[in-house]
Protein backbone atom coordinates (compact mmCIF):
# COMPACT_ATOMS: atom_id res chain seq x y z
CA UNK A 1 0.00 0.00 0.00
CA UNK A 2 1.28 3.40 -0.35
CA UNK A 3 1.84 6.16 2.17
CA UNK A 4 -1.17 7.82 1.61
CA UNK A 5 -3.69 5.07 1.65
CA UNK A 6 -1.86 3.95 5.06
CA UNK A 7 -2.26 7.27 6.33
CA UNK A 8 -6.61 7.02 5.97
CA UNK A 9 -6.34 3.47 7.41
CA UNK A 10 -4.39 3.45 10.43
CA UNK A 11 -6.27 6.73 11.51
CA UNK A 12 -9.41 4.99 11.36
CA UNK A 13 -7.51 1.77 13.28
CA UNK A 14 -7.01 4.41 15.70
CA UNK A 15 -10.25 5.92 15.99
CA UNK A 16 -12.06 2.56 16.22
CA UNK A 17 -9.49 1.31 19.58
CA UNK A 18 -11.88 1.69 22.76
CA UNK A 19 -10.74 3.14 25.87
CA UNK A 20 -10.05 -0.24 27.46
CA UNK A 21 -8.72 -1.93 24.71
CA UNK A 22 -6.19 1.20 24.24
CA UNK A 23 -5.06 1.02 27.75
CA UNK A 24 -4.11 -2.66 27.54
CA UNK A 25 -2.16 -2.37 24.42
CA UNK A 26 -0.21 0.58 25.95
CA UNK A 27 0.87 -1.48 28.53
CA UNK A 28 2.12 -4.29 26.22
CA UNK A 29 4.48 -1.64 24.17
CA UNK A 30 5.48 -0.41 27.58
CA UNK A 31 6.38 -4.36 28.59
CA UNK A 32 7.52 -5.00 25.29
CA UNK A 33 9.72 -1.81 24.82
CA UNK A 34 11.61 -3.32 28.08
CA UNK A 35 13.07 -6.05 25.83
CA UNK A 36 14.95 -3.71 23.66
CA UNK A 37 18.64 -3.75 24.32
CA UNK A 38 19.85 -0.08 24.16
CA UNK A 39 23.43 1.08 25.46
CA UNK A 40 23.42 3.83 28.20
CA UNK A 41 22.00 6.63 27.12
CA UNK A 42 22.44 10.70 27.32
CA UNK A 43 20.03 12.17 25.49
CA UNK A 44 16.70 10.96 24.43
CA UNK A 45 14.34 12.66 22.02
CA UNK A 46 10.60 12.15 22.15
CA UNK A 47 7.39 13.11 20.44
CA UNK A 48 4.66 14.51 22.92
CA UNK A 49 1.46 12.18 22.08
CA UNK A 50 -1.21 13.44 20.95
CA UNK A 51 -4.16 12.62 22.88
CA UNK A 52 -5.56 8.98 22.51
CA UNK A 53 -3.67 8.74 19.21
CA UNK A 54 -0.42 7.84 19.64
CA UNK A 55 1.43 5.57 22.15
CA UNK A 56 1.88 7.14 25.25
CA UNK A 57 6.17 8.15 25.16
CA UNK A 58 5.56 9.27 28.86
CA UNK A 59 5.42 5.23 30.64
CA UNK A 60 8.73 5.04 28.42
CA UNK A 61 10.69 8.13 28.95
CA UNK A 62 9.89 7.39 33.05
CA UNK A 63 11.73 3.60 32.08
CA UNK A 64 14.46 5.03 30.56
CA UNK A 65 14.77 7.18 32.90
CA UNK A 66 15.53 5.01 35.92
CA UNK A 67 17.76 2.68 33.82
CA UNK A 68 19.57 5.49 32.60
CA UNK A 69 20.49 8.15 35.78
CA UNK A 70 20.97 11.80 34.52
CA UNK A 71 18.92 11.16 31.27
CA UNK A 72 18.27 14.41 29.21
CA UNK A 73 15.28 14.27 27.16
CA UNK A 74 14.46 16.52 24.53
CA UNK A 75 11.26 17.36 22.76
CA UNK A 76 10.33 19.04 19.39
CA UNK A 77 9.09 22.52 18.34
CA UNK A 78 8.37 22.49 15.17
CA UNK A 79 9.13 25.65 12.28
CA UNK A 80 6.55 25.67 9.92
CA UNK A 81 7.93 28.41 7.79
CA UNK A 82 11.03 25.66 7.62
CA UNK A 83 9.02 22.24 7.89
CA UNK A 84 12.19 22.23 10.39
CA UNK A 85 12.05 20.94 14.32
CA UNK A 86 14.17 22.58 17.23
CA UNK A 87 14.74 20.20 19.94
CA UNK A 88 14.55 21.87 23.64
CA UNK A 89 14.88 20.38 26.83
CA UNK A 90 12.11 18.66 28.52
CA UNK A 91 11.91 18.57 32.21
CA UNK A 92 8.95 19.36 35.21
CA UNK A 93 9.77 23.20 34.63
CA UNK A 94 8.91 23.25 30.79
CA UNK A 95 5.64 25.49 29.84
CA UNK A 96 3.80 23.91 26.91
CA UNK A 97 1.28 25.02 24.73
CA UNK A 98 -0.17 23.51 21.86
CA UNK A 99 0.91 24.28 17.76
CA UNK A 100 -1.81 24.08 14.96
CA UNK A 101 -1.62 20.39 14.43
CA UNK A 102 -3.03 19.87 18.37
CA UNK A 103 0.38 18.99 19.53
CA UNK A 104 2.24 20.19 22.69
CA UNK A 105 5.14 22.34 22.67
CA UNK A 106 7.92 24.03 24.56
CA UNK A 107 7.19 27.82 24.57
CA UNK A 108 11.58 28.59 24.79
CA UNK A 109 13.85 26.99 26.87
CA UNK A 110 17.70 25.41 25.96
CA UNK A 111 18.00 23.51 22.91
CA UNK A 112 19.67 20.52 22.35
CA UNK A 113 21.95 19.74 18.99
CA UNK A 114 20.28 16.88 17.30
CA UNK A 115 24.29 15.43 17.23
CA UNK A 116 24.14 15.16 21.17
CA UNK A 117 21.27 12.61 21.03
CA UNK A 118 21.36 9.20 21.26
CA UNK A 119 17.66 7.94 20.80
CA UNK A 120 15.07 9.39 19.18
CA UNK A 121 11.10 7.47 19.81
CA UNK A 122 9.56 8.30 16.57
CA UNK A 123 6.07 8.78 15.97
CA UNK A 124 4.51 6.77 13.01
CA UNK A 125 0.88 5.83 11.86
CA UNK A 126 2.14 2.81 10.17
CA UNK A 127 5.83 0.85 9.31
CA UNK A 128 6.77 -2.00 7.09
CA UNK A 129 8.74 -5.00 7.44
CA UNK A 130 11.76 -3.06 6.08
CA UNK A 131 11.65 -0.90 9.16
CA UNK A 132 10.60 2.08 6.90
CA UNK A 133 7.49 4.24 8.10
CA UNK A 134 4.38 6.48 7.48
CA UNK A 135 4.50 9.72 9.40
CA UNK A 136 2.04 12.43 9.02
CA UNK A 137 3.46 13.30 5.34
CA UNK A 138 4.99 16.82 6.31
CA UNK A 139 8.70 14.94 6.86
CA UNK A 140 9.88 16.63 9.95
CA UNK A 141 11.11 13.50 11.54
CA UNK A 142 13.10 12.55 8.34
CA UNK A 143 14.83 15.48 7.67
CA UNK A 144 15.92 15.64 11.56
CA UNK A 145 16.48 12.09 11.50
CA UNK A 146 18.73 13.31 8.55
CA UNK A 147 20.77 15.50 10.90
CA UNK A 148 21.45 12.82 14.04
CA UNK A 149 24.78 10.89 14.28
CA UNK A 150 24.63 8.22 11.90
CA UNK A 151 24.80 5.58 15.12
CA UNK A 152 21.78 7.51 16.82
CA UNK A 153 19.09 4.69 17.88
CA UNK A 154 15.79 4.90 15.80
CA UNK A 155 12.63 3.13 17.62
CA UNK A 156 8.84 3.61 16.25
CA UNK A 157 6.20 2.62 18.68
CA UNK A 158 3.02 1.35 17.26
CA UNK A 159 -0.24 -0.49 18.42
CA UNK A 160 -0.43 -1.85 15.35
CA UNK A 161 1.66 -4.84 13.44
CA UNK A 162 3.91 -4.27 10.49
CA UNK A 163 2.62 -4.27 6.51
CA UNK A 164 4.71 -5.96 3.67
CA UNK A 165 5.66 -3.43 2.59
CA UNK A 166 4.93 0.26 1.97
CA UNK A 167 4.85 0.45 -1.66
CA UNK A 168 6.55 4.53 -2.50
CA UNK A 169 9.29 4.72 -0.07
CA UNK A 170 11.64 7.35 -1.93
CA UNK A 171 15.50 8.08 -1.34
CA UNK A 172 14.75 10.88 1.80
CA UNK A 173 13.42 7.90 3.98
CA UNK A 174 14.64 7.06 6.87
CA UNK A 175 14.19 3.09 7.93
CA UNK A 176 13.65 2.99 11.98
CA UNK A 177 16.14 0.24 13.99
CA UNK A 178 13.38 -0.83 16.12
CA UNK A 179 9.73 -0.65 16.28
CA UNK A 180 7.89 -2.06 19.23
CA UNK A 181 3.93 -3.13 19.30
CA UNK A 182 1.39 -4.92 21.71
CA UNK A 183 3.36 -8.47 20.17
CA UNK A 184 6.70 -7.96 19.20
CA UNK A 185 9.68 -5.68 19.06
CA UNK A 186 10.81 -5.56 15.27
CA UNK A 187 14.07 -5.03 14.93
CA UNK A 188 15.35 -3.59 11.39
Amino acid sequence: MTKSELRILYKQKRRDLDPKTLEKLQDLVLINFQQVPLPFLGCLHTYLPLHRQEVDTFPIVDYLQFCNPGLMVAVPKTDLSTSSMLHYVYDETTVLQENEFGIMEPVEGETIDPLCIDLVLVPLLAFDEKGFRVGYGKGFYDRFLANCRKDVIKIGLSFFEAETEITDTGEFDISLNYCVTPRKVYEF
